[in-house]
C-alpha cells in the first residue's frame, strides 16, 4: 500500500486537502507545456504545507547526469544546471530504493554526500525527495524541498508533497510520452522528427529577441531616468549580439553525430534515442513492438554506421546530437 494511503484515501488533514484540492484544480487549468509555471505553482503550494528555503525539479538524462531546470532557494531563483550524479547521493539512494528519501532516515547523510544546491553556505536540517516516475514505472526525475530548520516536516507535509510530485509526474510524464510516440513517427524527408541543437537555438533566439523588444517598449513608453534608460539601451545591445553569436555558434558544431544520426532509418533511429534512455534489448523490443532479433539486427547495422564498438558509444554520441 502507498505511504500514507489507507484504502485509497490519502491520509492527510482537512485544512491540507482543501490546499490539495485547489491545487489540483489549478494544475488542471494549466497550459500543460509552461512547465516553468507548473513548477513555480508546485512550489508556491508545497511553501503553504511547510517552511520551504530550498526547492528544485530535476530530470535524469543519459547514464549519469540530472538536469535541474528549475530550483528556488530563499526565496531566489536558482540558475539551472547539469550534474553527475555518483554512487552515494540522493540520485542514487532514489534509484535502489525507488521511494521518498527524507532528512529523517539517516540524518542527511545520503542529502550531504551528493552535489548541494541552493546556499552552499548554509546546511539543510530537514528535506524530502521524492522520485517522479513515468507509468511504466521508470524513474524519471525528483522533486525536493528542503529546510534550514531541523524537524520542519511532519508526515502529513510529507504525503501532501507526495501526492504533488505524483502530480507533476503524470504531466510531465505524459508529455514525454507523446514525444516518444512522435520520434517513431516517419520524419520529412530530410529532417528527423527529434529535438535538435537547431530548435533550442532557434527557441533561444526567439526568447531572446522577446525580451529585446520589452525592453525596447519600456524605453519608448518614456517617463523614467537617464540611469534605467541607459541600462535598456545596455540590455538590448547584449540580446541583438546574443543573438547573433547564438547563430554563428552553431557553424562551430561538429556536424559528426548528426551526420551519423541522420545516415541511420527511421527505425534505426528510433532505436538510437532509445539508447540513450538507457534500454536494454528487451525493453527496446517491447517500447517498439518488434522482436528481439530485430532489435539485435538494428543494433549490428547501427554499430556498423557508426563505426564504434559499444551501443554506450552510440549512445554518447546520439545525445551529442541531441544536445548540440
Amino acid at each position: 500500500m502507498p505511504i500514507g494511503k489507507s484504502e485509497g484515501v490519502l491520509r492527510i488533514d482537512a485544512e491540507t486537502a482543501i490546499i490539495l484540492r485547489e491545487a489540483y484544480h489549478k494544475i488542471e487549468a494549466l497550459n500543460r507545456s509552461d512547465h516553468h509555471g507548473l513548477y513555480d505553482y508546485v512550489r508556491a503550494v508545497a511553501c503553504k504545507l511547510a517552511r520551504v528555503d530550498t526547492f528544485y525539479i530535476g530530470f535524469l538524462q543519459g547514464s549519469n547526469r540530472v538536469r535541474y531546470p528549475y530550483g528556488y532557494d530563499s526565496g531566489k531563483f536558482d540558475d539551472p544546471a547539469t550534474h553527475t550524479y555518483g554512487p552515494n547521493g540522493q540520485t542514487a539512494w532514489l534509484l535502489k530504493h525507488q521511494q521518498t528519501y527524507r532528512f529523517a532516515y539517516d540524518n542527511g547523510m545520503v542529502l550531504n554526500a551528493g552535489v548541494p544546491c541552493g546556499d552552499t553556505s548554509k546546511q539543510s536540517a530537514d528535506a524530502v525527495t521524492v522520485p517522479l516516475f513515468r507509468q511504466n514505472g521508470q524513474l524519471l526525475g525528483m522533486i525536493s524541498m528542503q529546510s534550514y530548520q531541523p524537524d520542519s516536516y511532519d508526515d502529513n507535509a510529507v504525503r501532501a508533497f507526495e501526492w504533488l510530485a505524483e502530480t507533476v509526474a503524470r504531466v510531465v510524464a505524459r508529455e514525454d510520452e507523446d514525444r516518444q510516440a512522435l520520434r517513431l513517427l516517419p520524419a520529412g524527408e530530410d529532417t528527423p522528427n527529434v529535438l535538435t541543437s537547431d530548435h533550442v537555438m532557434e527557441y533561444l533566439s526567439n526568447q531572446i529577441a522577446l525580451l529585446r523588444m520589452m525592453a525596447a517598449d519600456a524605453m519608448d513608453a518614456g517617463e523614467m531616468d537617464a540611469a534605467v534608460e541607459e541600462r535598456l539601451a545596455g540590455l538590448i545591445r547584449t540580446a541583438e549580439r546574443t543573438q547573433s553569436e547564438l547563430i554563428e555558434m552553431m557553424l562551430d558544431v561538429d556536424e559528426g553525430p548528426e551526420r551519423r544520426f541522420i545516415s541511420l532509418t527511421r527505425a534505426q533511429q528510433g532505436v538510437a534515442i532509445l539508447l540513450v534512455e538507457g534500454y536494454d534489448n528487451d525493453q527496446l523490443a517491447t517500447e517498439l513492438g518488434v522482436s528481439p532479433n530485430t532489435v539485435k539486427s538494428h543494433l549490428s547495422t547501427i554499430l556498423r554506421k557508426y563505426e564504434l564498438d559499444s551501443r554506450a558509444q552510440v549512445a554518447d554520441d546520439v545525445r551529442r546530437y541531441l544536445a548540440g
